[in-house]
C-alpha cells in the first residue's frame, strides 16, 4: 500500500491493482449491533467459560435469532472469545460401547471426579465428587461431594435415586475399586439393575459422563474456590441446576438443555426390557397375568379343535 501512495495513483487504479471493489472504502454497516453486545457481554460475565457457538445457543433460548458468523464476529471485535482447545486424537477403533442407551432411564453412568478446599498453606483437603448422569437425555441425575466416599456410601446414594427416579435397565462405570465391591454389586442384584464395566484404560467407553465431568471441572470447579465441605456442596448443586435447565447442551439440539429434551422426548417404539430388569417392573405383574392368559386361552382354542 506505502508504494501505491509514492506513485501517486488514484483511488480507482489503486482499488483494481488490490483486487477489491471501490465501493468497500466507503461501506458503513446499517445493522447496529449495540444491543446484541451488550447481550453477549452480560451472557459472557455470566458464563465466562461459554465461547461463540454457546453464546449463540443461549442467545436461542432467549428467543434471538442471530448466525453464528455474526456472534463470532462480535466476539472477536469485543474479546469473547476463548482459547480453543488442542485435542489429541486417538488412534485405533478400540472396543465398542458397552450397553449404549436408546430412551431416557436406560443407562446411568456414575463416576468420580477430585478437588480440594482451600487451606491456605496446607493445601486444603481432598473432594471427592460422585456425578451421576442419564446416557440418553444427558441429565445430570445427582451430585455429590464428600471428602471420603466408598462403595457403601455409593450404593446408599443409588438406592435413594432408585426410589425418586426408578431403576434404570443398566448402570455403567469404571473399575474403580468403589464401584467393583461385593457389597454394590450385591445391592445391585437385589434392585435388578445389571451393572457394566468398561474395558481398562477405556475411558471413551463411558464418554457422555468424561463428558460432563469435563464440564464441570472447566466451568465450576476450575472457577471456585472451596472454603469447606458444604460450600463446595452448594456451588455444585447450583451448576447441577443450571446445567439441566438452563445451559444447551450442543447433542441435543441448537437450543435445548437436558430438561427441555426430557420434557418432549415421545418414545418411537416400545422399548425391550431385559429378563433381570422385567420382574423388578412396575408392569411387570400385568405383563405376566396377560402372557399367562394368552397361553391359556391358546391352549383351550387347540383342545377345542381337538374335539372336531
Amino acid at each position: 500500500m506505502p508504494c501505491l501512495l509514492k506513485r501517486d495513483l488514484s483511488t480507482t487504479r489503486a482499488c483494481v491493482c488490490l483486487g477489491i471493489s471501490r465501493r468497500r472504502l466507503t461501506y458503513q454497516a446499517t445493522k447496529k449491533n449495540d444491543e446484541l453486545v451488550t447481550t453477549l457481554k452480560e451472557l459472557a460475565q455470566q458464563h465466562s467459560r461459554l465461547g461463540a457457538r454457546q453464546l449463540r445457543r443461549k442467545l436461542l433460548l432467549c428467543g434471538q435469532r442471530v448466525n453464528l458468523k455474526r456472534v463470532r464476529r462480535l466476539c472477536r471485535l469485543n474479546g469473547l472469545t476463548l482459547k480453543p482447545k488442542r485435542r489429541r486424537k486417538r488412534l485405533g477403533i478400540g472396543a465398542g460401547i458397552p450397553c449404549q442407551a436408546e430412551y431416557p432411564n436406560h443407562v446411568w453412568v456414575y463416576d468420580f471426579v477430585e478437588d480440594r478446599t482451600d487451606g491456605g498453606v496446607n493445601g486444603g483437603r481432598k473432594l471427592r465428587v460422585l456425578t451421576v448422569v442419564d446416557e440418553f437425555t444427558r441429565r445430570c441425575i445427582e451430585v455429590e461431594v464428600e471428602h471420603r466416599m466408598n462403595a457403601k456410601f455409593v450404593a446408599r446414594t443409588l438406592m435413594r435415586l432408585f426410589q425418586i427416579h426408578g431403576t434404570p435397565t443398566y448402570i455403567r462405570s469404571d473399575n474403580g475399586p468403589e464401584f467393583i465391591a461385593k457389597f454394590l454389586m450385591n445391592v445391585m442384584k437385589i434392585h435388578g439393575v445389571p451393572a457394566r464395566h468398561i474395558g481398562p484404560g477405556s475411558p471413551w467407553q463411558n464418554g457422555k459422563n468424561e463428558r460432563f465431568n469435563g464440564t464441570l471441572r472447566d466451568e465450576c470447579l476450575n472457577l471456585e474456590t472451596f472454603h469447606h465441605r458444604d460450600h463446595a456442596r452448594a456451588i455444585v448443586k447450583l451448576f447441577k441446576r443450571m446445567f439441566n435447565e438452563q445451559r444447551p447442551h450442543s447433542s441435543l439440539g441448537e437450543a435445548m438443555t437436558p430438561q427441555m429434551f426430557c420434557e418432549k422426548w415421545q418414545p418411537t417404539e416400545i422399548p425391550r426390557m431385559s429378563s433381570l430388569h422385567f420382574f423388578n417392573n412396575e408392569y411387570g405383574a400385568s405383563i405376566r397375568t396377560l402372557r399367562f392368559l394368552r397361553r391359556k386361552c391358546i391352549r383351550t382354542r387347540a383342545q377345542f379343535l381337538c374335539l372336531y
